[in-house]
């Protein structure tokens, strides 16, 4: 069964509502596979092959794409990697994003290497915000997790996002048991000294071979036990449409936390999103297995209807919920890096 699209006589946009009465208003599209960090929990340790360039969507390709989302009523993109901050001319893109009919919003995730020297281009071609994955505050354990360096470098460059009012600012941090997960305080005292929000997210097992399995997850109620030893929270509430995480404050604190459930109490009722891999495929869900193949109708055909058909199919094929923990479960052959983070 195919969405259902609907015109809106006032300004001629649509709204795309799925199978599930969702609406799906929200693009995370990766414009690269390639990343300059080597995490255990996204890709294993001889890295994996890169997409030749025939292979990656060109940014004309991307924005053809962003242009017919936004048609069908996407308010928000949000441009991911891979490290979206290493293809080069990343910049020129945002703005060009950022410029569509519609004026969407467009956030960035990045890993934080390269923040501190584009976080003022990034905020002059009009980036909303950005996210940035930090998962340790110790250096020798960053190179563990990353085996790369570089950690000193994301603390730069959360100041210059800071700096530079790519606000507000949010540090996206995966707590894995007997990894960093005895980080998960270190990690939410940072809340009572800058305006931050620090999201401590599920552990997700998206692929298969990898260091971290099912038996890593750090679950939501161990997180808050983590959390409450360091104070009590305040629970306050984000009306946002969409919004995934539960949103808490220490007395006197500048930033907010935030919990991520995303395996142990899903928030698939809400999810309001599509994903776009660089190689040009469509994922209705961050654990499908189904892929559409956007790639070939932009190569071989300028009609934009072909596009609107394929985004409507995949609209249609997203699931009611997420499989995790259940026995038909399938785990995917893509890593993160590899769908978009």
């Amino acid at each position: 069964m195919l969405p259902r699209i609907f015109a809106t006589s006032l300004n001629r946009k649509f709204s795309v509502l799925d199978s599930f009465g969702r609406t799906i208003d929200y693009l995370r599209l990766s414009i690269t596979d390639r990343c300059n960090l080597r995490c255990r929990y996204c890709m294993p340790d001889a890295g994996v092959p890169d997409l030749s360039h025939h292979d990656i969507l060109s940014y004309e390709e991307m924005l053809r794409v962003a242009r017919v989302a936004v048609d069908m009523g996407v308010r928000k993109i949000r441009v991911t990697g891979g490290e979206p901050l290493v293809r080069k001319g990343v910049i020129d893109f945002i703005a060009r994003l950022g410029a569509l009919p519609g004026n969407p919003e467009i956030t960035l995730t990045t890993n934080g290497l390269l923040l501190g020297d584009y976080a003022r281009d990034l905020k002059a071609a009009g980036l909303s915000r950005v996210n940035v994955s930090l998962d340790t505050l110790r250096p020798e354990r960053f190179r563990a997790i990353t085996r790369r360096e570089g950690l000193e470098r994301v603390l730069a460059g959360l100041e210059a996002a800071q700096c530079h009012g790519l606000k507000p600012l949010k540090i996206n941090m995966v707590p894995i048991a007997g990894v960093n997960a005895d980080e998960v305080a270190d990690f939410a005292r940072l809340t009572l000294k800058h305006p931050w929000d620090v999201r401590f997210i599920e552990f997700m097992p998206v692929a298969r071979d990898l260091d971290y399995g099912e038996e890593h997850r750090f679950a939501a109620d161990r997180i808050l036990g983590a959390l409450a030893e360091q104070g009590k929270l305040e629970l306050i509430s984000d009306s946002r449409p969409g919004s995934v995480a539960r949103l808490y404050r220490y007395d006197g604190g500048l930033g907010r936390i935030g919990v991520i459930p995303a395996v142990s109490q899903h928030f698939c009722g809400e999810c309001n999103r599509l994903r776009i891999t660089a190689d040009g495929r469509v994922r209705p869900c961050l654990f499908s297995v189904e892929e559409l193949d956007l790639r070939i109708v932009l190569r071989s055909s300028d009609d934009d209807i072909h596009l609107k058909a394929v985004l409507a199919s995949a609209v249609a094929a997203k699931p009611e919920k997420h499989r995790i923990g259940e026995s038909d479960f399938q785990q995917g052959s893509r890593h993160m890096q590899g769908i978009g983070g």
